[in-house]
């Protein structure tokens, strides 16, 4: 016997090891008291601590982050990734990729595949984007992407407004579980349906003085409020692990809407999204979940109106 291969070997017995302890995902808020007095810089929100990894990373698949870019000025990113989501949540101005320009202001979203380069933000005026990849799927699997798997895709915010507003003047929305748009892809639209092949996002708007009911997945959902009115309490989501008989969440955690600031949805807990404000909300998760469908475990579940 070869000592040298067998000395990394482990065995366990099955009924004990097949469901391993593993840390859960956090309920955290990442701050927009982060950004607004902040000099151009990238602001992660990590919290590998939290999980176990050994980089950093939002959740076991995706790194969410800030990006502040000062009036007149620039900052490169690069990101081993297959792909990144830029939601613009304040500003103006233009990200060079390669040989291409993307030209951007407040609530436009872009999304771009793997590129071997860094990517130059330009501000013309205080901007801060929010940068979501898969980077730590990536370096999990200890890998690194051969060649971009789709095209620079540019969502703007006429648009995507517009569109949520034909959903909503065509439904009875009084208490749907979500009123929103599902962002695509030209790759996907045979299949996931999702931004990428590994991403997904929804821009969805809570109406004033509504509620949307809960449903659960097994992605990690990373919620970017959008807008919410600024009294604190009053705009929320609820998560809990377990449901009650009339699909109520039972001993719910109450996490409040903060206009720019992100908050985490761990998986497999329902959560159900609640307004009592006079003002619409909005709120953009982003998800592993283009993955997560691929391999048919997404596993969504929505309670309905008895």
């Amino acid at each position: 016997m070869n000592n040298n291969y067998t000395k990394d070997a482990r065995i366990y017995e099955y009924t004990s090891a097949a469901n391993p302890y593993m840390k859960n995902i956090p309920i955290l808020y990442h701050e927009s008291t982060l950004y607004k007095s902040s000099p151009t810089k990238i602001i992660p929100f990590d919290l590998s601590k939290y999980i176990d990894t050994p980089y950093i990373a939002t959740s076991p698949n995706l790194l969410a982050s800030f990006i502040k870019i000062r009036k007149d000025e620039s900052i490169k990113t690069f990101a081993n990734a297959t792909s990144q989501i830029f939601y613009i949540i304040n500003g103006n101005g233009t990200t060079i990729i390669n040989d291409d320009v993307i030209t951007w202001k407040k609530g436009d979203l872009f999304v771009v595949p793997y590129s071997n380069n860094e990517l130059i933000h330009n501000a013309i005026i205080d901007s801060v984007l929010y940068w979501i990849n898969d980077e730590p799927l990536l370096n999990y699997l200890n890998v690194i992407p051969r060649s971009p798997k789709f095209n620079i895709t540019f969502f703007d915010n006429e648009t995507m407004l517009k569109e949520i507003e034909i959903i909503r003047s065509n439904s009875d929305h009084k208490h749907l579980n979500r009123l929103g748009i599902l962002l695509g892809n030209k790759i996907t639209e045979h299949s996931t349906k999702t931004i990428t092949h590994t991403m997904w996002s929804l821009l969805n708007v809570l109406p004033k003085n509504e509620y949307q009911k809960p449903h659960k997945h097994n992605s990690v959902a990373l919620d970017l409020c959008v807008y919410a009115n600024k009294e604190k309490g009053i705009v929320y989501t609820l998560m809990g692990k377990n449901l009650d008989s009339d699909g109520n969440i039972i001993d719910p955690i109450k996490c409040c809407w903060q206009t720019g600031t992100v908050f985490v949805t761990p998986p497999g807990w329902w959560h159900s999204h609640h307004n009592e404000s006079n003002e619409d909300a909005y709120v953009l998760p982003v998800q592993d979940a283009g993955l997560y469908t691929y391999q048919r475990t997404l596993d969504i579940q929505f309670v309905s109106e008895k």
